[in-house]
């Protein structure tokens, strides 16, 4: 009998370990892992850039909403005035004439307040003149209250000091004597 015992080698070839080799795939999976680090640090280096762009532009919007609402304070009445010009210049003709008559001055001052009417208007600025009108006091400041006969109990007798709106918001209350019974 011949037994081979399992100490025993028969084989006389040298065991080499088994040669791996490492397949596309397997390159890829051990490559991977760099390559995604690769990626993401782009894409953080991406969305880092357009944070700091965008933050920029937000800080260019705001000051440029604050500069636009500087000049707006500053300038919101310039066209306004512009306007008031006219009226001034009007005032300073008349003023220069020399030698004229009480008629023709009141027809200048006449002249002019309607220039000023209309200027105030064209700017939305209405007169509030409530004669015969009941009392408003959102509109009406009472100075004080005296006995009527042609207006009813509680409505304006008097217009002391003429009121003004600004496109219906009050700039200020007429100043108004109240009828009392």
């Amino acid at each position: 009998m011949n037994a081979e015992r399992p100490d025993e080698a028969v084989d006389d070839a040298p065991e080499e370990a088994p040669e791996v080799e490492l397949s596309a795939d397997a390159a890829e999976e051990t490559a991977e892992p760099e390559d995604e680090l690769a990626v993401a640090q782009a894409k953080a280096d991406e969305n880092w850039e357009r944070y700091v762009r965008a933050l920029a532009e937000v800080e260019n919007v705001r000051k440029r909403a604050s500069r636009d609402v500087e000049n707006a304070h500053k300038f919101a009445l310039e066209r306004f005035g512009k306007e008031l010009l006219a009226v001034k210049d009007t005032l300073e003709m008349g003023l220069a004439v020399e030698g004229a008559s009480v008629e023709s001055l009141l027809e200048g001052s006449n002249a002019t307040l309607k220039l000023l009417t209309s200027t105030l208007g064209r700017f939305g600025i209405e007169e509030v003149d409530p004669v015969g009108e009941p009392f408003d006091p959102e509109l009406h400041e009472a100075i004080s209250m005296q006995p009527a006969d042609k207006v009813e109990p509680g409505s304006v007798a008097t217009v002391v000091q003429k009121g003004y709106t600004l496109n219906g918001r009050l700039l200020r209350p007429a100043m108004v004597i109240v009828a009392s019974e």
